[in-house]
């Protein structure tokens, strides 16, 4: 049987010299594939930011009915990482079978364990190899987990990974992924002030790239200014080429061109991109969750 890579988990980020321990992934990832024949060093990165949309059994939009058109949305767009929101333990589990063995992931549910939702990172092993992760919970104590001290509706937190890019030279970076709290704007305020500074620590010494839905209108709310005042730009602001605009969340209703763009995918300057887009794919009128998913093509 093929066995789980082995990668550093970071008991701290406060410190470059903190303790850490080699863990192998947790069983809820899924074991790496065959390395790849048709990946070349210069193409660039494909990353994906999704609101899964939590499994829920209540039709029209139940988990078993939106699986099929997830299925298709991903196997079409073969993202090398994904930052999840909202997903649940047997929904990634469901996502990793239908991507296939390439496809790995980490994460851990935000009331600890398997429980309540997961911020997973899903990533291509045929081109991402994971050297160190960690979680933080958005709240006064980041490191205990499922703390809430700011008045968040829902436990809030963050899962990052630190690649090394087996295609590009073994090239390293970081990737943060979040979800924001979707009721008080204070408490997002905060939570972007405790993100920006540990991207700020990150940011030191490697590229980064953030996934997340911030529940905040870019260039409309000062989560957007925290996050971009850490030295990240908007890879929709930044791109190259970029696809038609519409509103992020759309509840399973009429999408919304020009509308508020909620999920974004930031990354430290330097970073190139190439385009950015926010997916429209449905199947048979059904959409793959009620947050239409962001994309951004990149050269770290």
């Amino acid at each position: 049987m093929p066995t789980h890579s082995r990668v550093t988990r970071r008991l701290g980020l406060k410190s470059a010299l903190a303790a850490s321990v080699v863990l192998p992934l947790s069983s809820t990832a899924l074991p790496p594939g065959p390395a790849s024949t048709d990946e070349r060093p210069e193409r660039p990165l494909r990353v994906m930011s999704f609101n899964l949309r939590f499994a829920s059994p209540a039709e029209p939009n139940s988990w078993a009915a939106r699986r099929p058109v997830m299925r298709q949305l991903l196997r079409r767009e073969r993202p090398h990482v994904l930052g999840t929101q909202e997903g649940l333990y047997r929904q990634l589990r469901d996502i990793g079978a239908d991507l296939g063995p390439s496809y790995d992931w980490i994460g851990t549910g935000r009331a600890g364990g398997s429980r309540d939702e997961f911020m997973a990172v899903l990533y291509d092993t045929r081109r991402l190899a994971p050297l160190e992760y960690d979680h933080f919970w958005l709240s006064d104590t980041p490191d205990v987990i499922a703390s809430n001290t700011w008045g968040n509706a829902h436990i809030r937190m963050v899962t990052w990974v630190r690649f090394r890019d087996l295609r590009a030279d073994g090239r390293e970076f970081c990737v943060l992924d979040t979800h924001l709290d979707n009721a008080s704007q204070y408490a997002r305020e905060r939570a972007a002030a405790l993100v920006a500074e540990r991207v700020r620590e990150l940011a030191r010494s490697l590229p980064v790239v953030v996934t997340g839905d911030f529940n905040a209108a870019a260039h409309g709310n000062p989560v957007y200014d925290t996050m971009l005042g850490a030295g990240l730009v908007d890879t929709w602001d930044a791109a190259a080429e970029r696809g038609e605009a519409y509103g992020t969340f759309h509840g399973y209703g009429p999408l919304v061109p020009g509308g508020a763009r909620i999920d974004w995918i930031l990354a430290t300057p330097g970073v190139t991109v190439h385009r950015a887009s926010v997916n429209t794919f449905a199947a048979g009128g059904r959409f793959p969750s009620d947050h239409l998913p962001v994309q951004a093509c990149l050269t770290l």
